[in-house]
């Protein structure tokens, strides 16, 4: 077992945990030299626990852009979030192999947080847009620990990849013009394949009636559940007719439901 879950199973007194001088701008360094972003959410006592979600940027991109992204950030500070954002080696990920450093790097970043702050490991999301969602599946496919769920935009693995690990909950959103990172499309038009994987992981059956929802046009969303998955375990894609980019609130609906939040922008 990796020594983030000996750092996070630390039992936090009543008290504020240093945080030390990183914080939005401000990197956090690793003793091996690489870096990662953190945004503390808003009005945070500096005691309470902290949900945390660990996001990984697009190609070209860094932490720096995450902690202030309004539809990341925005999202995780108004909800009481704690939000990483490493920075990619070369501003990208490494996600296409299984023995990828960036998964044992993300792992170092959420141990190097847990020194920092005292984190709620019950409640460990990762995220990630474009390259980083992929990276961001590829952590969840290869990691031991617990994470929560996955919210994932925009950017997938092989849906014939095999995974090692598997989080409790897959949330994934893909536009079906998206020409970046195209919309896994499946045979005869299926579109449920972009999570194949998943539902195999997890051994799903069948799905839910596919049901319509969006509260911020045009983007209206075709939700499908898989939620009678082993182990209790559930698959939620969403699915709208545009192309790649983050969509406004989507980060913030995933949050507050699975936080059992009444969904609310932004």
């Amino acid at each position: 077992m990796r020594v983030f879950i000996s750092v996070l199973m630390v039992v936090w007194a009543s008290v504020a945990v240093a945080q030390g001088e990183c914080h939005a701008d401000v990197p956090c360094v690793l003793v091996d030299g690489r870096t990662y972003h953190v945004k503390a959410p808003d009005g945070w006592d500096g005691v309470t626990p902290l949900p945390v979600m660990l996001h990984f940027h697009g190609w070209g991109r860094q932490g720096t852009l995450i902690v202030k992204h309004m539809r990341i950030s925005g999202a995780t500070r108004r909800r009481g979030v704690l939000l990483l954002a490493p920075n990619g080696a070369g501003k990208t990920w490494d996600f296409w192999r299984s023995d990828t450093d960036d998964v044992a790097f993300g792992e170092r970043v959420l141990a190097d947080a847990a020194k920092r702050y005292p984190i709620d490991c019950s409640n460990v999301f990762v995220s990630g847009y474009s390259y980083g969602s992929a990276m961001a599946w590829r952590f969840a496919c290869e990691t031991d620990l617990d994470v929560r769920a996955v919210l994932a935009v925009s950017g997938t693995l092989r849906q014939t990849t095999e995974c090692s690990g598997a989080p409790r909950e897959v949330r994934h959103v893909h536009g079906l013009t998206d020409t970046v990172m195209d919309f896994p499309m499946g045979q005869d038009g299926d579109e449920t394949y972009p999570v194949a994987l998943w539902r195999r992981q997890f051994g799903c059956g069948d799905a839910r009636a596919a049901q319509w929802w969006g509260n911020v046009p045009p983007i209206k969303y075709k939700r499908t559940v898989w939620d009678d998955c082993a182990g209790g375990r559930r698959v939620v894609l969403d699915v709208h007719p545009s192309g790649h980019f983050i969509p406004k609130g989507w980060f913030a609906r995933q949050l507050d439901e699975l936080l059992g939040r009444e969904p609310k922008l932004p």
